[in-house]
C-alpha cells in the first residue's frame, strides 16, 4: 500500500499550492486579498484553471501519478470557480488536553495527527463546522458534504493550508480548491479518512468531482 497523507502530491504539485496559497492569501493581508479578488472574479477564475491545468499536467505525466492508464487521462473533473465557496472561517481553537486524535486510513492502518481547532462559517446561511487537524506543519481540512458519493468522491475531498499562515485565528476555506485524495484513483493508496464529525450538511459545489458526475451532467 502506498501511503497518502494530504499534500502529498509531488514536490511540483506543492510548489504550486504553496505559490499559490501567497499569491492569493498573502497579497497585504487576509482583507486585503479578498477585497482584491472581490474586485476582479474573473482573474480569480483565471488563477483557479491555470492551477487545475497544472495538476493535470501533473498527474499526465509525473512519476507519482496515481492514474493508470496516462494515455486514457485527459484531465480531471471540477465545479466551475465560485466565490460564493470561498469562506472565512474564524477559528475556535481546541483548548482540552487530549488534542492527540488517531486518524484511520483506507488501508485499515493510523496516523497520529493533532486537533488543532474548528472552523466555523455558514454556507448559503447554515452554520458549519469543521475540524482542522494538524500533521508535520500543515493543517489538514479532511470533510464529507452533500454531494459525497453523489457528484464527489464518496470518501470524502481535502483542503490544506501551512499552519504558519495562519493569523488571528482566521483560515479561508476555498472549496474550490477541495480535492481528491490518490485512492479515488487508484487503491493501492491509503488515505486518511474524515472524522466523522466533518460531514457538513449543505452541498459543496466546489471543487474536484468524479468523472462520473461529470457524464450525467
Amino acid at each position: 500500500m502506498f501511503k497518502n497523507k494530504v499534500i502529498r502530491y509531488s514536490t511540483i504539485a506543492m510548489f504550486i499550492a504553496i505559490l499559490a496559497y501567497f499569491v492569493i492569501e498573502n497579497m497585504g493581508g487576509t482583507s486585503s486579498s479578498d477585497d482584491a479578488i472581490a474586485a476582479n472574479p474573473a482573474a480569480y477564475k483565471t488563477k483557479i484553471l491555470e492551477e487545475r491545468a497544472a495538476k493535470d499536467e501533473q498527474f499526465k505525466s509525473g512519476d507519482d501519478s496515481p492514474i493508470k492508464d496516462k494515455e486514457a487521462f485527459h484531465g480531471l473533473h471540477y465545479f466551475e470557480p465560485s466565490l460564493a465557496f470561498r469562506i472565512k472561517a474564524n477559528i475556535s481553537p481546541y483548548m482540552q488536553d487530549d488534542k492527540e486524535v488517531i486518524v484511520k486510513y483506507t488501508d485499515g492502518t493510523t496516523e497520529k495527527y493533532e486537533k488543532y481547532g474548528y472552523a466555523n462559517f455558514s454556507v448559503e446561511g447554515q452554520s458549519q463546522k469543521l475540524l482542522l487537524l494538524k500533521n508535520e506543519g500543515t493543517i489538514s481540512v479532511l470533510f464529507r458534504d452533500a454531494t459525497s458519493g453523489k457528484q464527489t468522491y464518496g470518501g470524502g475531498r481535502y483542503l490544506d493550508y501551512p499552519a504558519d499562515q495562519i493569523k488571528n485565528n482566521t483560515i479561508v476555506l476555498d472549496f474550490n480548491k477541495a480535492y481528491n485524495p490518490y485512492c479515488a484513483y487508484q487503491e493501492s493508496y491509503a488515505c486518511p479518512v474524515p472524522p466523522a464529525e466533518n460531514t457538513l450538511t449543505v452541498a459543496i459545489h466546489a471543487g474536484e468531482v468524479t468523472e462520473e458526475a461529470t457524464h450525467e451532467e
